[in-house]
Order: C-alpha cells, then sequence, then structure tokens
C-alpha cells in the first residue's frame, strides 16, 4: 500500500512537473498537427504537367524522390511557383526545392509571426507549415555537401515564434543547431527540427506521450525523406520533451546516435527496449531542474526511466559544467564538446566514459 501510494503521489508531480524548454507557465492542451501539408487539395488535383503528381500521403518518401528525379528543371519550378507549401514540406523533394519553396511562401505570407523567419533570404527553411503554431526546420551548412549531419529535436514551448527567439537562445532550436554547427564546422552540417505540435508550458501534454506519439511518426517521415535525398544517417539529439518523440520513434529512425538531454524519459525502461542499433547517449546536468522529475509511469502519465540513470543503459555524456535545462549547447560546455564529437563521428575519448549498464 505504501509503495501504491508513492507512485500516486509521484504521478501527480509528473503531472505538474514534467515540461520542456521555456519554463513553468500553466499549459495549454494541444491538437497535434497531423496529415499532409497544407495546400494537398489543389496539389492532387493540379493536372499542370499532364500527370498525376505523387500524393503527400499514399507516396513514401523514396517515391516522391524518385518523381522530382524525373522532372525537368523547368518542371520543378512549376511546381515551386504553384504549390510552395505542398513542394517545402513534403519529405522526400530535394532539399533545395524545399529552400526554394519555403522562402516563397514566407514572402507571400502575411502573418507577422513569421516575419523574423523571411527577413533572411540566405536561411536554409527546409519545411514551412504555417497552420496552427506554425512548424519549421532550418538547414545550418551545406545539407548536400556535408559528411556528417545530425538533427536538433526541441522539447516544449516550440513553435515558428520561439524556434529562434533571442532570450534563451540555447533552449530554441535554431541556437542549439547553430552553436553545434559552429563547434563541428564546414564538414557538417546541423538540422534544427521544429516539425511537431510540442506542449505549451505545464500540464497533461507535457506529462503524456500524445504529442510526442504524433511527433514521432512526422519525426521518422522526414528522417525517410532525408535518406531519399541521399543525405548521410544523421546524428539525433534529442531535448526534454523531444527525447520522448525520439524514444518512440527509435525503432524506426535511421541514425547513427540518439542523444537525450535533459529528459523526461523514453518511454522505455531501458537502451534494449527502443529497438534501436543507434548508439544511445544521455546528458544530465547537476543543476537541471529536469532532475527533480519522477521518472514514473503510470495510467499514462509520466515518461518511464531515467535515460541518464545507471539502470538505462545509455553512455554517458559529461554535462557537469552545463547550466540548467538549457545550457547543454553552451559554447565552452563539456556537453557541447561531446556533442560535437558523436556529431563528426569521433567519439572514441568519449567511449572511455563509462558505459552506464542496464540492469
Amino acid at each position: 500500500m505504501r509503495r501504491y501510494a508513492r507512485t500516486l503521489v509521484a504521478v501527480a508531480l509528473a503531472t505538474t512537473v514534467v515540461a520542456g524548454t521555456a519554463g513553468w507557465a500553466s499549459g495549454n492542451a494541444q491538437q497535434a498537427l497531423t496529415g499532409p501539408p497544407p495546400g494537398t487539395a489543389a496539389w492532387r488535383a493540379d493536372q499542370v504537367l499532364g500527370r498525376e503528381l505523387p500524393d503527400p500521403e499514399r507516396n513514401t518518401p523514396s517515391e516522391v524522390s524518385a518523381f522530382f528525379r524525373g522532372l525537368s528543371d523547368r518542371d520543378r519550378q512549376t511546381l515551386v511557383v504553384r504549390h510552395p507549401l505542398v513542394v517545402g514540406n513534403l519529405d522526400g523533394v530535394p532539399a533545395e526545392l524545399r529552400y526554394r519553396a519555403n522562402a516563397r511562401a514566407l514572402r507571400s505570407s502575411h502573418d507577422p509571426r513569421y516575419a523574423h523567419l523571411a527577413a533572411d533570404p540566405h536561411r536554409q527553411i527546409l519545411a514551412f507549415d504555417p497552420r496552427g503554431r506554425g512548424q519549421v526546420a532550418e538547414v545550418f551548412g551545406d545539407l548536400r555537401a556535408a559528411r556528417q549531419v545530425s538533427v536538433v529535436v526541441p522539447g516544449s514551448d516550440i513553435d515558428a515564434g520561439t524556434f529562434d527567439r533571442r532570450t534563451d537562445v540555447y533552449g530554441t532550436p535554431a541556437g542549439m543547431a547553430r552553436s553545434l554547427h559552429a563547434r563541428t564546422g564546414r564538414g557538417s552540417a546541423v538540422i534544427a527540427w521544429a516539425g511537431y505540435t510540442t506542449p505549451v508550458g505545464l500540464g497533461v501534454d507535457a506529462a503524456t506521450g500524445s504529442l510526442a506519439e504524433a511527433g514521432a511518426d512526422r519525426l521518422t517521415r522526414f528522417d525517410d525523406g532525408l535518406a531519399a535525398d541521399g543525405v548521410p544517417t544523421p546524428a539525433v539529439f534529442c531535448h526534454s520533451y523531444g527525447s520522448v518523440v525520439c524514444g518512440l520513434a527509435a525503432s524506426r529512425l535511421r541514425a547513427t546516435d540518439l542523444v537525450v538531454l535533459g529528459s523526461p524519459g523514453m518511454r522505455a525502461d531501458n537502451v534494449r527496449d527502443l529497438h534501436t542499433d543507434a548508439r544511445v547517449w544521455a546528458a544530465k546536468d547537476p543543476s537541471d531542474w529536469i532532475g527533480k522529475v519522477p521518472h514514473v509511469e503510470f495510467a499514462g502519465l509520466g515518461h518511464g526511466a531515467d535515460p541518464a540513470s545507471a539502470s538505462f543503459g545509455a553512455r554517458r555524456v559529461p554535462a557537469e559544467d552545463a547550466q540548467g535545462h538549457t545550457g547543454y549547447f553552451a559554447p565552452g560546455t563539456e556537453s557541447l564538446r561531446a556533442f560535437a564529437a558523436i556529431a563528426e563521428g569521433a567519439h572514441a575519448g568519449l567511449d572511455k566514459q563509462p558505459v552506464l549498464p542496464a540492469r
């Protein structure tokens, strides 16, 4: 009975403490954005090329990629002009074409929330979906020439408006990705992927897995699209609630490494339960408030075992000098140096860190 009571207390705490990036505001229930890109109905009906266009729901990213490889430059540009939101968000479309389509969509948007994304014409926006709170992915570096690629998956309170906010920079996907790219250099590319509906503040969304399940599906398809476009298999860095997304996607992701930081759990008891061939790493600094989150999962609440615990079995990322929940990518930290080594495939020194045994 005492154990049951402790579990109930832990679950109650989980519903009020588990959160992501930006703080302690009251939570608001979110509806996960799913389905094909905006503008899909007009895309499906368009016969401008004299043949059926690939269906964003039915066709795989590999099939989309094959279709676009067979088009002339003129036909590609025709589709960019007529359907920028579909081309810009359709996994399997060549990255360069997606940049062009999303730049066009952003220029034509009259929503002030997205003005900052359109201000710099040199930004490489790999996805832009204006629906809801807005979803964005941006590439730092030359994705086509990169020998190593990384993807950053953020946690709660992230959307198009907070994607690259100037406060709490290293708690934003753009800030994390930019910092990692600066450390890894010219042979790498880093993608900041805010391509799912994140929880807002504290509340049931942050303590449950429904948004993460939808996010895992979107992340998996995005990853498949990178592979179809010939992009090297990435290392995936998952912050806070983003690690729940990565845990649910792990068995389907093509990844060299899964790196979780400030994680409330991955909906798995240990590394084996993730069913992944990727190396799994975990970082948690002593000052991160996530350490106070009960690592339980009961009746759908909470996200399970602590990936940074000895029993989980992840490889340890040193993070003693990171500050707080959003300091892992701050320049000069041990954690950023370790992340860069993992991203570059130069993790031999890190492998001397104790591999935490799964029991």
